[in-house]
């Protein structure tokens, strides 16, 4: 740890990317060996899974580091596209009406950019209350003048949720790479990968808890897997990874512990209502190749973050009474 403190910003930044890469080269190699042994086809499906799952980890380190190297602007504007395809994809899977169209031009050519330049301006006071206010009034108000009353309110409410989940939500991801924390300048990055880290564990052991426990789930309609023990389960293992890791945080190991349970918490029951939207779209996976919406299942990636993200922003906020 001395030796590590030692080290420049960047060069512990470039440290912590050359562990990431390192342990994401151990797992494909794993898993390719795996694959080539098994015969049975069940397993060779999980595999397949397993390495679709791990493919997208890469592209997302990947993009991470790059827009790491080239500074915060990029990043932002990383995240202003994961925004633009995730609410493409919600918007794809979900019924509009012609009436819907000047809100949805609202939404993704006014809104998704003005919300993205507001987090590069690190306005946080506009930044938490422009969506929550003034999105929500603006959107009926303009599917109002296209003169279309049928189902009005549901189909606005669709609108400003898809908004909500996918711009607001994750626009918290890169508003944690520009707060100015005490003594821990230029190590936002630091701060992005404990909340991905913390929620990916919690997600990671809710699975495997609800493959091997037997409970009542708790909605069955909308999941078969989600119970109290496997979220507990799941929020205890991000609280753990979180204690494990607060050397990359501003934290101490008990405040460290605390924030990785309440990602890990939010990040399971974001991921819980965005399968409840999957019911309710008719579809099993965001990116089911049987459906015929063109989905790409961005939206099952980023779920859990969708949730965590922004809980995670306003607790270090709370924390360090950050105005």
């Amino acid at each position: 740890m001395g030796g590590l403190r030692d080290l420049s910003v960047s060069q512990q930044v470039g440290l912590l990317f050359v562990v990431l890469f390192g342990l994401l080269l151990a797992a494909t190699v794993t898993i390719v060996v795996r694959t080539l042994r098994e015969d049975d086809e069940r397993r060779m499906a999980e595999h397949e899974r397993q390495t679709r799952d791990l493919r997208a980890v890469w592209v997302g380190a990947v993009l991470f580091w790059v827009a790491w190297a080239l500074g915060t602007v990029v990043s932002t504007l990383l995240f202003a596209v994961v925004s633009f395809l995730a609410l493409r994809e919600f918007v794809t899977l979900t019924q509009t009406r012609r009436g819907d169209h000047r809100s949805l031009i609202l939404a993704f050519f006014v809104i998704l950019p003005a919300q993205y330049v507001i987090v590069g301006a690190r306005a946080f006071d506009l930044f938490t209350v422009f969506i929550p206010v003034y999105t929500f009034l603006a959107i009926p108000v303009v599917s109002a003048f296209a003169n279309d009353p049928h189902r009005f309110l549901e189909r606005n409410a669709k609108i400003q949720w898809g908004i909500m989940v996918c711009v607001y939500c994750i626009s918290h991801a890169p508003a944690l790479l520009l707060l100015d924390l005490p003594d821990y300048a230029g190590r936002g990055a630091f701060m992005v990968f404990y909340l991905v880290a913390v929620v990916a564990v919690a997600h990671l052991a809710q699975e495997t808890a609800s493959r091997r426990l037997r409970a009542l789930p708790v909605a069955r309609a909308i999941s078969r897997t989600f119970t109290w023990q496997t979220w507990l389960i799941g929020a205890g293992a991000g609280a753990v990874a979180g204690g494990l890791l607060y050397w990359s945080t501003p934290f101490k190991p008990l405040p460290a512990l605390a924030m990785g349970f309440v990602a890990g918490a939010s990040g399971s029951l974001g991921e819980f209502v965005l399968q409840a939207l999957q019911r309710d779209a008719g579809v099993r996976h965001w990116g089911n190749k049987t459906s015929v919406t063109g989905a790409v299942g961005l939206l099952d990636r980023v779920a859990p973050l969708c949730f965590a993200a922004p809980v995670f922003f306003h607790a270090v906020r709370w924390y360090f009474g950050i105005k």
